[in-house]
């Protein structure tokens, strides 16, 4: 119990450090200016993290991209993995120390083992506690000339990732008895609610859906619906609505054209993740990111190592290019971000070259040629 109250303690932010951050003010601060340590003038240092199975090769198809674009960005690679044992608090704190200098990373999936082996809290976690990126953000998308049930759709899933039920906090009360603690602190609730309604209000949305489920957990959900609806009354050219996160499910299949901006704590974030990110091609096309008031992180929407594909060249880097050209845009980078990104959409949208998770029977290897071939029509010739 006492290590149980010591990390309730923890979550207890002085009251001086309470004031949310919206979007607009966490990324507003995220400093933008090139770092001292770049190889040349002009240049950006961006943290890399491979991470697991596809994520070498998907990282290697990024380079290949921003090689042929003349992107002015240097990676500085760190490799934290716990299925390859190459993580150790001592990796994990040179990850952080990079992201103190470049404040941007590009990131793939950090598998976390199921095997209990003395701590909680995976690498993962608690690299994005370290950063506290509080906010991830995924926007799915519809990719014009790949059709699926649902076409031309536009929504955005936001995600409270800091608490919530992945607090690592479990302990055995009684033998065979298992407690998992859920926290949920009015301060980040009102953080995250904050963020979504500052990032609904620049990016031009209408709506805001509190996804939650108050009728069952009256005082942890309860308390996270009370912050929104609070913070909503701060915006009132946002219309406002509430779900349950199991008809949200239900909802997001039959009739997604409803959703415009979700926010929603930690669990069903992920959740709904995966399951948005299926109604428009799945996990090799959604790109993702995440942020604190200092950091911004881009990785893929719904993190899945694909372990099953190592090595066989057949994973779709989409989402992970999409991804790198959102990092560019945050850098400022416009001219290369779109010329990264049409690229991508023109290949998919000719729907000559496509990856096996689209029905098509390409490498990854030809998908990237295709995009490079679409970044200079004569490249390589």
């Amino acid at each position: 119990m006492e290590k149980l109250n010591r990390a309730r303690g923890l979550l207890r932010a002085p009251r001086g450090l309470c004031r949310p951050l919206g979007a607009s003010a966490a990324l507003q601060q995220i400093p933008r200016a090139k770092s001292e340590n770049a190889k040349s003038e002009g240049t950006f240092q961006v943290t890399m993290l491979p991470g697991d199975g596809v994520g070498p090769e998907l990282m290697h198809a990024v380079k290949e991209v921003f090689k042929a674009a003349s992107v002015p960005v240097v990676f500085d690679e760190h490799h934290l993995s716990e299925v390859q044992n190459m993580a150790s608090e001592e990796k994990l704190d040179e990850v952080v120390d990079s992201m103190k200098e470049s404040k941007v990373a590009i990131i793939g999936k950090i598998h976390t083992p199921m095997e209990y082996k003395g701590e909680l809290a995976s690498y993962d976690m608690r690299l994005r506690r370290k950063l506290d990126l509080f906010a991830n953000v995924v926007h799915v998308k519809s990719l014009p000339g790949y059709k699926t049930r649902h076409n031309n759709l536009d929504l955005v899933i936001i995600r409270e990732q800091t608490e919530g039920e992945y607090s690592s906090l479990e302990h055995e009360s009684a033998k065979g008895v298992i407690e998992c603690l859920k926290i949920i602190t009015r301060a980040k609730s009102q953080r995250i609610a904050k963020f979504a309604f500052d990032y609904a209000t620049k990016k031009g949305r209408s709506k805001v859906t509190a996804v939650h489920k108050a009728n069952i957990m009256k005082l942890g959900d309860g308390l996270f619906l009370q912050c929104c609806e609070e913070v909503a009354e701060l915006y009132p050219k946002i219309k406002f609505d509430t779900m349950i996160i199991d008809n949200c499910c239900m909802q997001l299949v039959q009739n997604p054209y409803q959703f415009d901006v979700l926010v929603m704590p930690n669990l069903y974030g992920n959740i709904i993740d995966n399951l948005a990110a299926g109604l428009v091609g799945g996990a090799g096309v959604v790109p993702g990111e995440s942020y604190s008031a200092e950091y911004a992180v881009f990785e893929m929407g719904a993190r899945h190592p694909f372990a099953q594909a190592v090595g066989r060249n057949i994973a779709n880097p989409t989402a992970m290019l999409l991804s790198a050209s959102n990092m560019l845009r945050h850098l400022n980078l416009e001219f290369h971000s779109n010329l990264i990104s049409d690229a991508v959409k023109k290949v998919i949208k000719v729907g000559k070259v496509r990856t096996r998770d689209l029905g098509g029977y390409c490498t990854t290897s030809d998908f990237v040629k295709s995009v490079i071939d679409n970044l200079h029509p004569h490249y390589g010739a």
